[in-house]
């Protein structure tokens, strides 16, 4: 019984770990796609709506992870109430407190409906799928390519069920009173069976067993919960504060690119700066410019210098 208590409470444990990474893996997919590919070669650079689109979906796509680590901690709405802290109720953990970087991330207006039984993860969902399919109808994403990015939000949108499921599935109620009740039954009848042949040594003996099997029961009730705040849990606000730092990154050099491309608009039709044609122009066609489509840079390399024409 002891056995089977803590494998399964493990893999409770292993399987909220692997949701994570699946959750953070979806992420990254959506930020990697949405970055490079969120352009129509036809039509040149995003215009200034389409880039503020862009990055408040890249911002949402932030804070799902947030929203799913205080869903999984039954803190319903502290973390994205905005304008007012809740460090009113003493009980509460102080990572549940208001914050203004996760709320930052937030689309505004956004009201909530977890009161209602919506969880915030899910809700957050639908403004990722209306940009794809925005995106889509702007002829930035091929039909193939908007069907992939519907595949990994639904893939991530699969991990937090899985984890919710975990979180809201306790170990039966009947197996753990009947293992509590097993070992407080064998370490009652133990010292009599071990005292005529060790007598004195039956002391210590049944005292270190039973701190064993006490020990073996007490991990599987630590890791039956694995979202929580104990020394033993997933270690959830360092991998949420690693993914945010990582596609903060991305939407910096996002950004820088953005704004480079925006200098460059006023160029001629057609311009090439370096290996890339900025605007399109219908008779273009050297130095890597097809038919005039529009060819952003890669990000992460800066521009190079303009080439004389």
């Amino acid at each position: 019984m002891l056995v089977f208590r803590n494998q399964t409470s493990y893999n409770r444990f292993w399987d909220g770990r692997n949701g994570m990474n699946t959750l953070n893996t979806c992420v990254r997919n959506l930020v990697r796609t949405i970055a490079t590919n969120s352009y129509n070669s036809k039509r040149g650079p995003p215009t200034a709506a389409e880039r503020e689109d862009i990055e408040r979906t890249v911002r949402i796509l932030m804070a799902i992870p947030y929203a799913v680590k205080n869903h999984l901690r039954a803190e319903w709405g502290a973390a994205w109430a905005f304008g007012h802290a809740v460090d009113e109720d003493l009980n509460m953990h102080p990572s549940t407190l208001y914050n203004p970087e996760y709320a930052n991330l937030l689309p505004a207006g956004l009201e909530g409906h977890e009161d209602e039984g919506l969880g915030l993860p899910f809700q957050l969902t639908f403004f990722v799928d209306g940009f794809i399919k925005r995106g889509e109808e702007r002829g930035w994403y091929p039909a193939p390519g908007a069907s992939q990015m519907q595949a990994q939000l639904n893939t991530l949108t699969d991990a937090y069920g899985r984890m919710e499921t975990i979180k809201l599935t306790p170990m039966p109620v009947a197996h753990l009173i009947h293992q509590r009740q097993v070992l407080a039954l064998f370490g009652c009848v133990l010292p009599f069976a071990m005292v005529d042949e060790m007598g004195w040594w039956a002391i210590p003996i049944v005292s270190l067993v039973i701190f064993t099997l006490y020990g073996i029961e007490g991990i599987g009730s630590q890791l039956e919960d694995p979202f929580g705040y104990d020394r033993n849990d997933i270690k959830m606000d360092a991998i949420v504060g690693d993914s945010k730092t990582e596609i903060d990154v991305v939407l910096s050099e996002w950004r820088t690119h953005s704004k480079a491309m925006e200098a460059l608009k006023e160029q001629p039709a057609g311009a090439v700066h370096g290996d890339l044609c900025l605007m399109p122009d219908q008779n273009e066609s050297a130095n890597g410019c097809v038919d005039g489509k529009y060819t952003p840079p890669d990000l992460f390399l800066r521009l190079r210098p303009s080439d004389s024409r």
